[in-house]
């Protein structure tokens, strides 16, 4: 399930939330906003690059 971070309009007060996207939003002071923040994955290592899935020719065997 995904995380959600909500801000109450009435006191300021930020909280994260893992949630099904149909769930309702915690209860605070008063209405709870979604906020959209940034991803939450990090790539890490080589990356990837074009010749990571380029087809490699075929070995050609010799005649018999």
């Amino acid at each position: 399930m995904p995380i959600y971070e909500y801000r109450c309009e009435k006191c300021g007060k930020e909280v994260e939330v893992i949630a099904k996207i149909g769930d309702p939003p915690p209860k605070c002071h008063g209405p709870m906003e979604r906020l959209v923040s940034k991803g939450s994955f990090i790539l890490k290592g080589k990356g990837w690059y074009k010749t990571d899935y380029q087809d490699k020719p075929a070995k050609s065997s010799p005649p018999t």
